[in-house]
Formats: C-alpha cells, sequence, structure tokens
C-alpha cells in the first residue's frame, strides 16, 4: 500500500469579504481545497476571481474572515502575528512578481539572507544543491543590476528554497519576465518539485506558465469551479475562456436586471 500523507496546505470552509453591507466584496466564498505535497499546484480565473487572495490566506499573508487553514500539519488559522512570522520564516517559501533583492548584496547573499536574518546556520550541502539545480553558479558574486531579469527572479527561487521551506507560494513569479526567462523560472520550479521534493503552489494569468504545473486549479467569483491534470496550454486556453466568457454574460444579465 502507498503511504498515507496529508496534505501540504488546505483550505476549508474559507470565506474572504472585504468591506460591509451593500459595499462589501466577497473575494472568498466558502472554498475547499487541499494541495497535494511534493506537487507543483497552478491557481487561475478571471480578473477578481480571488486567486490571490486565496494564496495570501493560505501563505498567512492575510486572514480569512471564516473558515480554516492548515499548512503542513500546522493550524495557521487563529495565529498571532508573532506566530504567522516565525510560520513565515520557517516553513513557507516566497517568490513574488518583483524580485525583491538587496541592491547592494551579491547573488550569494540575498540567497542566504533569510538564513542570515534569522541566525540559522546554513546547510551548504543544500546551497549547493539549489544553486546548481538554479543554475547560477557562475553568477554568484553579481549584484542584482548585473543580472538579467531571468536570473534575479531565479536567485528569488532559491532565496524561498534555501531555507527548506515546507511549501513555496509563488504569486505571478514571470510576470516582469519575457518568454525566455519565464520559462527557464518555470522549469526550475518544475524542477524543484520532481529533484528536491518540493511542493509549489503559483498564482498565474498565464496558459503557458500554468501548463508546467501537475495541477490546475480555476477560480470564478470566489469558488472553485474547476480542475485540470496535467494540463496542456490549449486545454487551459479553453476553460480559461470559457470561465471569463460566463463572468461577462453573468455580468451583463446582473447589469439588466
Amino acid at each position: 500500500m502507498p503511504p498515507i500523507t496529508t496534505p501540504i496546505a488546505t483550505a476549508c470552509g474559507l470565506v474572504k469579504t472585504y468591506g460591509a453591507g451593500d459595499t462589501a466584496v466577497h473575494a472568498l466564498a466558502g472554498v475547499d481545497v487541499d494541495f497535494t505535497r511534493g506537487e507543483f499546484t497552478a491557481i487561475m480565473g478571471p480578473s477578481g476571481s480571488g486567486k490571490s487572495t486565496l494564496m495570501h490566506c493560505l501563505a498567512g499573508l492575510d486572514r480569512a474572515t471564516a473558515g480554516t487553514v492548515i499548512v503542513d500539519d500546522v493550524k495557521v488559522s487563529g495565529m498571532t502575528e508573532r506566530q504567522l512570522t516565525r510560520l513565515r520564516r520557517t516553513r513557507i517559501g516566497f517568490v513574488f512578481q518583483a524580485f525583491n533583492l538587496v541592491p547592494t548584496l551579491t547573488a550569494l547573499e540575498n540567497i542566504t539572507l533569510p538564513l542570515d536574518i534569522a541566525h540559522q546556520r546554513v546547510d551548504r550541502a543544500h546551497l549547493e544543491t539549489v544553486i546548481e539545480a538554479v543554475g547560477l553558479s557562475d553568477r554568484l558574486g553579481h549584484r542584482p543590476a548585473e543580472l538579467s531579469g531571468g536570473q534575479q527572479q531565479r536567485v528569488a527561487c532559491a532565496r524561498a528554497l534555501v531555507a527548506k521551506p515546507s511549501v513555496i507560494f509563488a504569486d505571478e513569479p514571470t510576470g516582469n519576465l519575457d518568454s525566455t526567462a519565464a520559462a527557464e523560472v518555470l522549469g526550475f520550479l518544475r524542477r524543484s518539485v520532481e529533484m528536491l521534493g518540493q511542493s509549489v503552489v503559483m498564482v498565474t494569468h498565464d496558459p503557458i506558465a500554468a501548463s508546467y504545473a501537475h495541477r490546475v486549479l480555476f477560480l470564478a467569483d470566489g469558488a472553485l469551479v474547476s480542475e485540470l491534470r496535467d494540463p496542456s496550454p490549449q486545454a487551459v486556453l479553453d476553460t480559461l475562456g470559457a470561465l471569463t466568457r460566463k463572468t461577462v454574460v453573468e455580468m451583463e444579465m446582473a447589469g439588466a436586471r
């Protein structure tokens, strides 16, 4: 029998509401979803569907209005700010659209910065594995201004990996990159799952980026509405197009009423 494993992240009845009364915006409307350990999952949906809100609530960057979030068997919901800070520092890695590198530090110094801040010992063997996987061995002494956009984002990916997080949350990680650089970063994220056993959850609007994932989840109006496994870019595009058309029709009908 295969081993029984718990999900790396779970949302149960997740609700996020901004505002109150007639002006309330329901960004998440009772989402129930599991994210599998050792898998690359992409989250997609039309603009305003709640995909970034879902990821931010999972990662402890935003608090849900109701519902439960569990990350690596730890209940995130109800944590204090200090507990959330520790969780983000020890169990969660982040990659954002903006590279967020310190311009005065070298690539290597940027990669090890989270460990340095936390006064944690650098696992040299793991560091070398990450650097080799990210393909930046000959750029470690360069500062961000001396690196291409794709190289800077790969430094950011390595920085997220070096602390051995339970899960990496990536928010539009290729949004500022050209197609070649984007493919390099996405290929690395996929390899980090297959070679290093990492778990990755990525929000993206790009069907090609989503096709690098093992699984794609689709949100609309704050609810999980569809899912693809082993997706192709065309399958992602078709599903997203159908959701977008449905959203437009519903908005037109609401306006007519």
